[in-house]
């Protein structure tokens, strides 16, 4: 980074406040050797943007090829699990149903003896 510093006219213009030529001169080359060195232009910034920018793009494409490297991995293994969890729940179901059914007659069982007694 290169900035035009004009330090003929900085110390001009101290001068034409008052402050004496050789401190007006060193005031001005101190200005341009230490101050001027440590600031950023609008070309820094935005150089500094493009790169993260690029980094961040660089990260998304690694992130996306390792998502898609685990999906090819654990492809069909979960098919397989959400099948078998299918069935457990299916033959649990069933034997939900076969219990509810039990307790059912044995209920009409024991209501029919009720009534018998009386």
């Amino acid at each position: 980074m290169v900035l035009a510093f004009d330090t003929l006219g900085y110390a001009k213009r101290l001068r034409d406040g008052g402050v004496p030529e050789p401190q007006a001169e060193a005031h001005a080359e101190a200005a341009r050797d230490y101050i001027m060195v440590e600031l950023v232009t609008k070309t820094d910034l935005a150089a500094a943007v493009d790169r993260v920018d690029g980094m961040i793009e660089a990260l998304r494409t690694e992130m996306e090829l390792r998502f898609q490297h685990l999906d090819s991995r654990f492809d069909g293994r979960f098919d397989c699990l959400r099948n078998d969890v299918d069935a457990k729940i299916e033959r649990l179901s069933l034997q939900l149903t076969i219990r509810l059914g039990a307790l059912m007659v044995a209920g009409l069982g024991a209501l029919a003896v009720i009534l018998r007694l009386h």
